[in-house]
């Protein structure tokens, strides 16, 4: 029977973990931190499940079926025992910037309950590198004053720094991107597309992200234009910036696609290095400024420029 949750590539990661439940010496909480798209949410959702009392076969106990009993209400979004905080959407339909304080203090106040089913209580944030401050410190009054039965799954994707007081109180599994052969495993047990697979570098959720049709006209936009640097046609600029402006996978194509020809660049040009950082920044500016897509188009344009080479 297949598991609810599938995971590949991460077997280190979870056999660490299971081996600290084990011992009777399990931390409190937990920063599983790596690139963005390799499977760090669900490392999280399979912990909670484990704790939670699904169970797979016993050479992989977190692979639970979906018609365990314990699986079948999570996936359903309404085991009591299970808190999960991610970025919500406001009234216009768009992501929050941040994890609100709010929805922090809910997390401390589920783990201030007693546990509905008599075992634990586990809390996910995902993540807590997309909590703002005030957030954050909240966050430290829980992980400063533990209560019994209870962890707290910190996902963390490190496009920002997180309060050292909040590290220091973690124990971190740091996963890496995939082997080509669990990342190909792993779209195909999501179903992806073919395209997906070269798009995915080692991150599956990448890979997915970057599969869609906006995605996929972003990415050969910036293929044509750097192709056409340092004078590229305005046409050619109108179609690159209008395909990169089209949504945040969009973006995220032509970012990477842009990104790594500056890369390559930087390592014997100057200029190139100093685009590529940056470029690098652009992404938490772009958060913090609340620039919107053409905005960020716009400058990364800009950065291929200043990397293009002189004719």
């Amino acid at each position: 029977m297949s598991p609810a949750l599938p995971l590949f590539g991460h077997e280190a990661a979870e056999a660490a973990f299971l081996s600290a439940h084990r011992s009777g010496r399990l931390h409190h909480a937990w920063l599983i931190e790596g690139p963005s798209g390799v499977g760090k949410a669900r490392v999280a959702e399979r912990i909670a499940a484990y704790l939670l009392g699904a169970r797979g076969p016993a050479a992989a106990p977190f692979d639970a079926p979906a018609d365990d009993p314990v699986m079948r209400a999570i996936l359903a979004g309404n085991h009591p025992d299970m808190n999960v905080q991610r970025r919500e959407l406001n009234d216009k339909g768009k992501l929050t910037q941040d994890i609100t304080v709010e929805q922090i203090r809910q997390v401390g106040h589920f783990f201030s309950m007693k546990p509905a089913m008599g075992g634990w209580r586990v809390g996910i944030v995902d993540a807590i590198d997309e909590a703002n401050r005030n957030s954050a410190n909240a966050l430290l009054k829980t992980l400063e004053e533990p209560p019994a039965q209870s962890i707290l799954l910190l996902v963390n994707h490190r496009s920002r720094p997180i309060l050292p007081t909040i590290r220091s109180r973690c124990r971190v599994l740091q996963l890496s991107v995939l082997s080509a052969e669990d990342c190909e495993r792993a779209l195909e047990a999501a179903g992806a597309p073919r395209e997906a697979s070269a798009l995915a570098r080692g991150r599956p959720g990448l890979g997915m992200r970057l599969s869609s049709g906006a995605a996929m006209s972003a990415s050969s936009a910036a293929r044509a234009l750097i192709k056409a640097m340092p004078r590229p046609p305005d046409k050619l600029v109108s179609a690159a910036l209008s395909a990169a402006s089209a949504g945040p996978e969009a973006e995220l194509a032509f970012r990477d696609e842009v990104l790594d020809w500056v890369a390559a660049r930087a390592e014997t040009e100057p200029k190139a290095a100093k685009a590529w950082l940056g470029l690098a920044r652009l992404s938490g500016d772009a958060e913090t400024l609340n620039m919107d897509a053409a905005q960020v188009a716009s400058k990364i344009i800009a950065a291929m420029y200043d990397a293009a080479p002189a004719k």
